[in-house]
C-alpha cells in the first residue's frame, strides 16, 4: 500500500507544495523561506518517519504568518490524503519530547473529527521571535491548522520550559513522533480502526 500525499496550493498570498510519505525513512527537503520554520518542520519530517518535500514561496517581506499558516494547511491536506481509509491502522499515538529544560507531550486520535488543544506555552514568549523570523505564537496556529485539515483530534500540552527554540522544537518533534505512531500499520488490526466502521 502505498502512503503519498501531495497537495498544492495558491493564493495571492503563497504558493505551496507539498509532497509527503508516511512511510518513509525522514528523508526531508524543506524550503519556506522562514528558516526557523524550515528547522521546524525538518525535524518533524525526520522524527516522524516522514519523507517530506515542501516548496514555498510567499509575502515573507511582509512577515512569516502567510506562509507558515498556508504550508500548515497544505502539510495537513496532504496527511489526509496519504491516510486514504485509514485501515489498518493504530489510530491513537502519543510521544514525550525532552529537551534540555523543555518537556512537551503529544497526543492524536486518527479521527476524521479536526480538535486542537494545545496549552502550556510561556505568555511571556508571546511577543518573542525565534531566530528573527518565526514569531513563537506562529507555533499553535500551526497547530490548529494542520488538525483541522489532517482531520485529526491533537493535544499538545508544554509541560516545562524557558528557552523559545527548546519549546517549539520539542512540540514539533512531539507532535511528529506521535503522528508516526498513530498512523503506523497494525498488524493485528484488520480493518479501519473504529466501532463505527469509519473513520
Amino acid at each position: 500500500m502505498t502512503r503519498v500525499g501531495k497537495v498544492e496550493r495558491t493564493t495571492k498570498e503563497s504558493s505551496i507544495s507539498v509532497q509527503l510519505d508516511l512511510d518513509g525513512t525522514g528523508e526531508v527537503e524543506i524550503a519556506t523561506g522562514v528558516p526557523f520554520y524550515d528547522h521546524m518542520l525538518t525535524a518533524f519530517g525526520v522524527h516522524g518517519s516522514l519523507d517530506l518535500k515542501v516548496e514555498a514561496a510567499g509575502d515573507v517581506h511582509i512577515d512569516a504568518h502567510h506562509t507558515v499558516e498556508d504550508t500548515a494547511i497544505v502539510l495537513g491536506q496532504a496527511i489526509r490524503q496519504a491516510l486514504g481509509d485509514k485501515s489498518g491502522i493504530r489510530r491513537f499515538g502519543d510521544a514525550w519530547i525532552p529537551m534540555d529544560e523543555t518537556l512537551a507531550h503529544a497526543a492524536i486520535d486518527v479521527s476524521g473529527r479536526p480538535y486542537c488543544v494545545h496549552v502550556g506555552e510561556p505568555e511571556q514568549f508571546n511577543t518573542f521571535t525565534i531566530g528573527g523570523n518565526y514569531p513563537f505564537v506562529l507555533t499553535r496556529h500551526v497547530f490548529d491548522s494542520l488538525a483541522f485539515h489532517a482531520q485529526i483530534a491533537l493535544h499538545v500540552r508544554v509541560i516545562h520550559g524557558r528557552d523559545p527554540h527548546h519549546i517549539a522544537e520539542a512540540e514539533y518533534k512531539a507532535v511528529a513522533r506521535a503522528l508516526r505512531a498513530a498512523t503506523e500499520p497494525d498488524p493485528r488490526a484488520g480493518g479501519i480502526p473504529s466501532t463505527k466502521g469509519v473513520l
